[in-house]
């Protein structure tokens, strides 16, 4: 299987040809089957180049999910196991292909909202201007929990606040928007690179291969390459891949985001509270202290387990009663009175583990 190239033809036929679990990213921006049915003018009286693509026309609703349902099983045939399928779609075809994919096993991980900050207007003013586009992220299947997420990653990316699911991206314009010989976009529905950013850096690692069953003029593979990732580009026409060769070739700078990587979660040695109790480190009958703002305090059972007003249970069922709340870290919420001043019970754990290692 070679990497970093773009194959020409049928997008069912030649995924075919790929390995089973070969795939670590799959983004797939499928035709809509939105072609307009009438010409449409803007009030100046000039046509709107809408998508009239031969690509995107389909005899009936049966056709089009036929052909949805044969290149998305093949997407799920050669994704790994710890890979992850974004498709993106408008109001026309999302919903058809989310129930497909959830027909063929693949599980919804978010339903992504690209709000285009410059969008189309409705000519007409007969409906409100179409300003979402709507991305499936999913994984394998429901048992499939390893799949990447670069969480922390993409927090360093939206100024350490967690990424929401409403991405407000402009459409692709400017230079970033490829032009034909005669001036005119080359592609009806070209998505901007940002978008793409966004889905890879968020869903895959550096030399992941990420592949792209509908690759029209490469942007997917314009950011691969920026980010440091691998490609495989389909499509059926030559007149797009020419395009995307030259974009792609082109590009010769890097994301400052491709040698990000994501923090692993600290890998922590589980010491059970009642193990503090044993050390003598803790003793039974001792009280443990909320923070200063809930003012409880519970008591220390011999077993390892608090009572207080009565109710018996960890120092996290505990501190969720205090707290009246669904969960509570009792680690981080008990603290005891050492020489005067209160202590978190996770400091002595802490300090149990050094001293356990000899550190």
């Amino acid at each position: 299987m070679r990497v970093n190239t773009i194959i020409q033809g049928d997008c069912v036929e030649e995924l075919k040809k790929i390995p089973d679990n070969a795939i670590d990213l799959i983004f797939a921006d499928p035709p809509y089957n939105m072609q307009l049915k009438n010409v449409l003018y803007r009030p100046n009286n000039t046509k709107v180049d809408g998508v009239d693509d031969e690509w995107d026309k389909f005899s009936s609703f049966g056709e089009y999910d036929a052909f949805c349902s044969a290149w998305l099983k093949e997407c799920s045939r050669v994704l790994k196991p710890t890979g992850s399928i974004w498709v993106i779609g408008s109001y026309h075809n999302i919903f058809r292909i989310g129930n497909i994919m959830l027909n063929l096993g693949f599980w919804i991980l978010n339903d992504v909202t690209w709000h285009k900050t410059n969008p189309m207007p409705n000519f007409l003013g007969k409906r409100f201007t179409n300003a979402t586009e709507t991305l499936l992220w999913c994984s394998k299947g429901e048992q499939y929990k390893k799949y990447t997420f670069n969480h922390k990653l993409m927090k360093r990316y939206n100024n350490g606040k967690q990424m929401t699911s409403i991405w407000q991206i402009a459409l692709c314009t400017g230079e970033e928007r490829l032009k034909g010989e005669d001036g005119k976009k080359a592609h009806s529905t070209q998505k901007p690179e940002e978008l793409l950013k966004r889905v890879i850096l968020s869903s895959s690692k550096q030399g992941d291969i990420v592949l792209d069953p509908f690759f029209g003029t490469g942007t997917t593979g314009a950011v691969a390459k920026k980010l440091k990732r691998n490609f495989i580009g389909v499509d059926r026409e030559g007149e797009y891949i020419d395009l995307a060769r030259k974009r792609i070739d082109a590009v010769r700078a890097f994301y400052p985001e491709s040698d990000w990587i994501e923090e692993e979660r600290e890998k922590r040695e589980r010491i059970p509270f009642e193990s503090l109790l044993k050390q003598q480190i803790i003793k039974e009958g001792e009280p443990l202290y909320s923070r200063i703002a809930y003012g409880a305090a519970a008591f220390v059972l011999k077993d390892g387990q608090l009572i207080y007003n009565n109710q018996t249970g960890s120092i996290h069922r505990i501190g969720a009663i205090v707290q009246q709340t669904p969960s509570c870290n009792g680690w981080k919420f008990w603290h005891i009175i050492r020489d005067g001043r209160p202590i978190l019970i996770d400091d002595l754990r802490n300090e149990y583990i050094r001293r356990k290692h000899g550190l």
